[in-house]
């Protein structure tokens, strides 16, 4: 395993590297990395490593979004209001339902099989929008109207959402039954998780303020209420569900909220760990890569998925009608909400594994959803800032989102 570690940070590093000179997002030398590295071209990650990709992937996913949380100033996102709201479920639904709607004559599939197709592909990658979105906040780009606390927020509401459609789906096509219970599923999952974090958060800051230690040690108690969350939500799902990752956000937040100081002096900590993890996250993405079996899908399919990001940008467009936002600003968010590849990761491969028909074109679909997505949607964000966010006289025309993983290479 400390022999693949090796090899991954080190061509990670290398390849990030050289992306950041061409002008690409780094992630997708983390990314390639993953495919050069992984079971399906030369097999040199070890499996054990490989055997808790899940657990490795989720560990990262808490970081960032503990992160997210830390900047998330609640006072900010009351100032948006609605559209972080309809940004939550609408443009899932427009692609869900484009998918459906396109699907079907173009692939040949049915119209669950489509639905399936699009709960798995229609789920944002916070893992690439809360970097780009924390670095416009700690620029304080696009913050006095709140856009990149509404991008951060309703990205991850997104995934909440879009896996219970998954799961009331695939139910569907295994022939069961879908209660309206499954449908609730979501407001509750999104509440419990917004009271659990918030009452961990308040508890830990009462707690670290009457009894004094090292910033470090807090850290580490953060993010161990972080992981048993993820690990509540699998202990309670079948009495009540809980949103893990939502209550991690939460948390993040009121600790900002309740101890600004504290705050602001361990989210630098966050930051340096998100070095490794970030490197961790996507180059474990990159392993799940068949790239043979992807490139066999041909134009049609990567047509399919252009397609249906025209709809999830429309649900975008249509979640910020009648907002202070100007044309520009409804264009970066639009873009801003691209980026696919964690959620895809993890619940492209089920059906397969279910024995659905349509596992093979689902887990297709996945695969070139991160492909093709998360590097555009990465890029797309890092050059349009700059032009819709922005006046030329604010920043300098060269300089682009940087990342952390690369900063230590110079």
């Amino acid at each position: 395993m400390l022999t693949s570690l090796a090899y991954i940070f080190l061509l990670a590093l290398l390849l990030g590297y050289i992306s950041n000179k061409l002008r690409l997002p780094a992630l997708l030398g983390m990314l390639i990395t993953g495919i050069v590295l992984g079971p399906h071209a030369l097999n040199l990650i070890a499996s054990s490593l490989l055997s808790i990709s899940t657990e490795l992937r989720q560990t990262a996913l808490v970081i960032i979004l503990l992160r997210a949380g830390l900047a998330l100033d609640i006072n900010d996102l009351k100032k948006v209001g609605r559209p972080a709201i309809l940004m939550s479920f609408v443009p899932a639904l427009f692609e869900i339902g484009g998918m459906m709607l396109i699907a079907p004559p173009l692939l040949g599939v049915g119209l669950i099989e489509a639905a399936i197709m699009g709960s798995v592909v229609a789920a944002v990658s916070p893992a690439v929008i809360v970097p780009k979105m924390l670095y416009l906040m700690e620029n304080k780009i696009g913050t006095k109207k709140g856009i990149p606390q509404m991008i951060m927020a309703a990205g991850s509401v997104d995934d909440v959402f879009v896996i219970v459609l998954f799961t009331a789906f695939t139910t569907l096509a295994l022939g069961e039954e879908v209660s309206s219970a499954s449908f609730v599923q979501i407001p509750v999952s999104i509440i419990t998780g917004l009271i659990l974090g918030v009452l961990v958060g308040w508890a830990l800051t009462t707690y670290f303020k009457r009894y004094h230690m090292r910033d470090s040690i807090k850290l580490l108690i953060i993010m161990s209420f972080a992981f048993l969350f993820l690990t509540l939500e699998s202990w309670l799902k079948d009495m009540v569900t809980v949103s893990g990752l939502l209550a991690v956000m939460a948390m993040g937040a009121t600790i900002l909220q309740t101890y600004p100081v504290l705050a602001h002096r361990i989210s630098p900590k966050f930051s340096k760990l998100w070095i490794a993890a970030e490197i961790i996250l996507f180059v474990l993405v990159g392993a799940t890569v068949d790239i043979q079996f992807a490139l066999k899908a041909g134009p049609v399919m990567i047509a399919l998925l252009l397609l249906v990001l025209l709809f999830r940008m429309a649900g975008v467009y249509f979640s910020t009608l009648k907002t202070n936002l100007n044309q520009r600003e409804r264009l970066f968010s639009m873009i801003s909400y691209i980026p696919k590849a964690t959620v895809q990761a993890a619940i492209g491969s089920l059906p397969l594994a279910m024995g659905l028909s349509c596992g093979n074109i689902v887990l297709t679909a996945a695969v070139l959803a991160i492909l093709i997505t998360a590097p555009m949607g990465a890029f797309a964000i890092d050059i349009s800032y700059k032009k819709l966010l922005l006046n030329k006289n604010n920043i300098a025309e060269n300089e682009h989102i940087p990342s952390d993983e690369v900063s230590v290479l110079g």
